[in-house]
């Protein structure tokens, strides 16, 4: 069959991609036009980290399995109609199945193994046949907008943390190390200055520096540790911002630093070692080396990143007894370390226990959204709309008043914030409004992170140490993307593995349309309060003080939640 032009000229060349732009349609309605910008926005060369290998972010995180099924996926959300729907398995189309209007017009699931073989190694065996794919979180679901997708959330980790240990927000004259600088952990530095932080960036890949540098994530490249410090020190002596980004693996920067005697306010880490293949450079092997060692003996290449891997979560711990406070950010680095040996690699906390539950408990997380008109001005009436909107939330209207100067957009223009249970679907119906009167050129798509209050059952790192104990219990993401089925979202997905590893998590998505009409804004309301409200009744049933306040506060109906009932009794919390 001869390649369809149109097709061909989307998505072709895996170099070139860009999203459609404008207010005219390529597919057949605005309900399949969304998911097929998206989806092509995630291949943008601007958002994508590896184009070329459908690779979005996160090591191996894709948007689609092959370049074939790309095209086919282009292909069919052109021709699908408004009571049809996609059913989208690990990256590749596989069905289209009449359902009805109110439906979502995509259904994706990526990574999902049986639980017994739900590990690496036969992952990796299947993904070599050609049978799945690594989906991670938004690469895989079509809602990644580049660095500022976590963004946001880890500035409200990093101001989270100031309020536990120093009594503010605000970071003025603290000092913080971390170490990469790729998809995820390229949104530390920037994050940390919001903040008013002086922050050192340990990252292997001068490519990934460069990337933050020209997108003004980080401030300034050292030309070596002493100079680094020194950079850092003196920012933090004067409380003025500042990201130093350093060229070195963390394996071997960290352990220098801990002999030295630095301290740091704060230490953690963003390494894509969830992958510890395709993620994490061994200490022992020069970057430009690493390519080809992981390809010639991939075995030898897991033993050297799992050692090196161990040697970086020891000095994590050696800065704890320095003084230093000290979190994992969601990686799986402590759970890689433990399983190569270090059996104190878990004692310090994730950042959920230790910074966001009490917002999780609330319904608060992030929240999404992009102009699907490309039109940078659409950003700028929301972020007018949502300051007016909420005028009481200090850390938004802070981020709000930053983001325009601060944050380089990556593809089609987005913004991110964090709201929470009633505040989302406020949100979501005013941007229907914006799109309606006029306001906003071309419709928006709402979205999220994987990483929110009820989409995630995750050990090391959403659900590390539960109240209750039910830090492994799946069933509350996959209700989570039952419900949004329900409630009428225009894409839902569900993952295994995203952010943490093949067997450590499964978690879902949602992305619902605001187009301005009538329809919508039902759906908007229906999504926005359901997706957030399941993040409540997951921490309520664990027995969290906050959950249950906001379930009252919001009038959840929660049948086993009953009026003056005393919390559950703790569980024990899952781990090594």
């Amino acid at each position: 069959m001869p390649a369809d032009p149109r097709v061909e000229e989307l998505c072709g060349d895996l170099s070139a991609i860009s999203a459609p732009r404008g207010g005219e349609l390529n597919a057949l309605s605005w309900q399949t036009e969304a998911p097929l910008r998206m989806l092509l926005n995630n291949l943008d060369p601007e958002v994508a980290e590896h184009p070329e290998d459908l690779v979005v972010y996160g090591g191996s995180g894709r948007a689609a399995r092959s370049h074939q099924a790309l095209r086919d996926i282009v292909a069919t959300l052109l021709r699908l109609r408004d009571d049809e729907t996609l059913l989208v398995q690990s990256g590749k189309p596989v069905g289209v199945f009449r359902t009805h209007p109110g439906a979502p017009r995509v259904l994706i699931a990526n990574s999902l193994l049986v639980p017994k073989w739900a590990t690496w190694d036969e992952f990796r065996r299947l993904e070599a046949e050609g049978l799945t794919m690594f989906g991670q979180m938004t690469a895989g679901s079509w809602i990644y907008i580049g660095t500022q997708g976590i963004l946001q959330g880890t500035y409200q980790t990093f101001c989270a943390a100031g309020e536990v240990h120093f009594g503010s927000a605000d970071l003025s004259g603290r000092t913080v190390l971390t170490a990469g600088l790729g998809g995820m952990g390229g949104a530390q530095p920037l994050a940390a200055t919001l903040a008013g932080a002086a922050i050192l960036c340990v990252e292997v890949d001068q490519r990934s520096i460069d990337r933050r540098l020209a997108t003004r994530y980080v401030d300034e490249q050292a030309t070596s540790l002493d100079d680094a410090v020194a950079r850092v020190r003196a920012a933090s002596a004067a409380g003025a911002p500042l990201s130093v980004a350093l060229l070195g693996n963390a394996a071997d920067v960290f352990p220098e630093l801990v002999a030295r005697g630095e301290h740091f306010d704060f230490v953690t880490d963003q390494t894509a070692a969830h992958d510890p293949l395709t993620g994490y450079v061994p200490a022992e092997v020069p970057f430009e080396e690493a390519a080809a060692l992981r390809d010639r003996d991939p075995k030898r290449y897991l033993e050297l990143a799992s050692q090196s891997i161990v040697t970086h979560v020891r000095a994590m711990c050696d800065f704890v007894r320095m003084g230093c406070y000290v979190f994992d950010y969601g990686n799986n680095l402590r759970g890689e370390a433990y399983a190569g040996g270090l059996t104190e690699a878990f004692s310090y906390p994730g950042f959920v226990p230790a910074y966001i539950r009490p917002l999780f408990c609330r319904g608060i997380g992030p929240f999404r959204w992009a102009v699907l008109s490309g039109d940078p001005a659409d950003i700028e009436v929301i972020d007018r709309e949502l300051k007016g909107l909420f005028p009481d939330d200090i850390l938004l209207q802070r981020w709000l008043a930053m983001a325009p100067e601060k944050v380089a957009f990556q593809g089609l223009p987005a913004r991110i914030c964090w709201l929470g249970y009633g505040d989302r679907a406020r949100a979501g119906l005013a941007i229907n409004e914006l799109v309606r009167a006029g306001r906003v050129s071309a419709p928006v798509v709402i979205g999220r992170d994987h990483l929110d209050s009820g989409s995630v059952a995750s050990p090391y790192r959403e659900t590390e140490a539960m109240l209750d104990g039910s830090d492994a219990i799946a069933d509350w993401p996959i209700l989570n993307a039952l419900l949004n089925t329900a409630a009428g979202a225009t894409w839902v997905s569900v993952h295994h593995g995203g952010g943490v590893g093949i067997g450590n998590s499964i978690h879902s998505g949602m992305v619902v349309l605001a187009d301005g009409s009538s329809d919508a804004a039902e759906r908007l309301e229906r999504v926005l309060a359901a997706d957030p409200g399941t993040g409540v009744m997951r921490h309520a049933d664990a027995g969290y003080v906050e959950a249950l306040d906001a379930a009252r506060d919001g009038g959840l109906d929660l049948p086993s939640i009953r009026a003056g009932a005393e919390p559950p009794c703790a569980g024990t919390p899952a781990g090594p």
